[in-house]
């Protein structure tokens, strides 16, 4: 994949993050709202933008919702490397949101925290990958 073909690629992944970031705070922002689902979306935005990092450096990675594990293959020099050294919280909306399970339901709290920080994470992968030459303006 050449450099053009891996910007484009990275592009997509990181619009379906903002997306879900996206759709994320406007669930938050109804009169009713399921929490978990706002958890999974945001667990959801932080996911495609690492990915998006993994897709533009070409590094292959796992069918995973583990963010602690995709962090992880990002080479030293990402600030998001550093600065996000424990997603295990976000990274469990994965599953408990979308199922059932012997753990407790998510909150409004749970929900503001996680697109908190889903929020801060896409922020800091969009200006990381714009000071690699990743362009999020349309082609003139």
């Amino acid at each position: 994949m050449n450099a053009a073909e891996r910007r484009t690629a990275a592009l997509q992944w990181f619009r379906h993050a903002t997306e879900d970031l996206s759709a994320s705070e406007t669930l938050l922002s109804q009169e009713f709202c399921a929490p978990r689902h706002v958890c999974w979306l945001a667990q959801q935005a932080a996911e495609k933008s690492l990915k998006a990092i993994l897709v533009f450096l070409q590094i292959d990675f796992p069918k995973t919702h583990d963010l602690d594990a995709l962090r992880n293959l990002i080479p030293w020099g990402w600030r998001v490397k550093t600065e996000y050294d424990d997603l295990a919280e976000l990274s469990e909306w994965a599953v408990q949101a979308r199922y059932p399970g012997d753990w407790a339901e998510a909150s409004e709290s749970d929900a503001g925290a996680a697109l908190e920080q889903a929020r801060a994470l896409v922020a800091m992968v969009r200006d990381e990958l714009a000071d690699r030459g990743v362009s999020f303006q349309p082609e003139q």
